[in-house]
């Protein structure tokens, strides 16, 4: 089993989960934006770029049957600012691989793909999966693509493929800088004694979903057979100032937010149901917001902590 982006926040917690599972754990990750203290002690660690002829040759000739893709381009106003960057990634760096993987033993991707960025100005709320997909920037654009091209390799050459749509994911292990998840930088600045800005009025919503049910989800799609996309989310809109005010008093700070200019673009509300994930795999996101934020909020104060000493 292959994990891409396995040094990163998001694909580390699978590929743990995956080891504690039993199984045999391949890691691959060029450490633009992971970290290589995430990598499980256990996991067989390769740092390739995902586009290279060297990532291609391990996908076909490690006997991969699994492919857990979540290594991406993911910085959305990097997309805007270069979407031929993004593409080269996010597209060409995925077919790559599969491409690979169909000369190579390879049986299923479970793909990391975006519920966030898919669906653009939604028109129902929450969105499930039959939702128009409208994306508003070429890192959701691509995501769409290779969804596409999922269906193709499915269609043409008999891979089975899961595609989950996440929901704006934060938990232990997000990144803080660039452009990271909210309650990463929230709390970064947070701990830091730092001012937190909010674009806008903050009245912008989104569907904040904690790590723990986005890997509930993987560990679940595991073995799907055909061709699927499921939405990971939890159906329940959070303002950007309810985010705020969870997270100041998780970790006993009063200091209230600033407010500068809105995001030019940004979209005003994101909300997805997981209704079909609970249906056909029994995967429902439970973790409610304000425990998933505390044990968030745990873990960076003591990293915070650990790295003052």
């Amino acid at each position: 089993m292959c994990v891409t982006g396995g040094a990163g926040f998001i694909g580390s917690h699978v590929a743990d989960a995956l080891l504690a599972a039993g199984h045999r754990v391949l890691i691959v990750d060029d450490l633009s934006s992971g970290r290589k203290e995430n990598v499980p002690a256990a996991a067989e660690f390769h740092q390739l770029d995902i586009r290279s002829a060297e990532a291609a040759a391990l996908v076909r000739d490690a006997g991969v049957e699994v492919l857990v893709h979540h290594a991406a381009q993911m910085d959305v106003r990097r997309s805007v600012a270069d979407p031929a960057h993004d593409a080269s990634v996010n597209v060409v760096g995925t077919l790559n691989l599969l491409e690979a993987g169909r000369r190579g033993a390879l049986r299923q991707v479970v793909f990391a793909s975006t519920g966030g960025a898919m669906y653009g100005e939604q028109e129902r709320f929450p969105a499930d999966e039959e939702h128009p997909t409208r994306p508003l920037s070429p890192y959701g654009v691509a995501k769409l693509a290779v969804e596409r091209y999922l269906y193709f390799y499915h269609a043409e050459y008999g891979l089975d493929a899961v595609a989950l749509r996440y929901a704006n994911v934060y938990g232990p292990r997000q990144n803080p800088h660039g452009e990271a998840g909210v309650v990463a930088i929230f709390l970064d600045r947070l701990l830091s004694g730092r001012e937190a800005v909010i674009n806008g009025d903050g009245l912008q919503t989104r569907d904040y979903v904690f790590v723990a049910d986005i890997v509930a989800a993987n560990l679940a799609a595991l073995g799907r057979t055909g061709f699927a996309v499921y939405n990971v989310g939890t159906g329940r809109e959070t303002t950007v100032v309810e985010l705020y005010n969870h997270l100041a008093g998780a970790v006993g700070v009063a200091r209230p937010a600033i407010h500068g200019p809105a995001k030019p673009g940004e979209q005003r509300r994101s909300v997805i149901t997981s209704e079909r994930l609970g249906k056909e795999l029994g995967v429902v996101p439970d973790v409610r917001l304000e425990d998933g934020l505390r044990r968030t909020a745990a873990w960076f104060a003591a990293r915070s902590a650990a790295a003052r000493t």
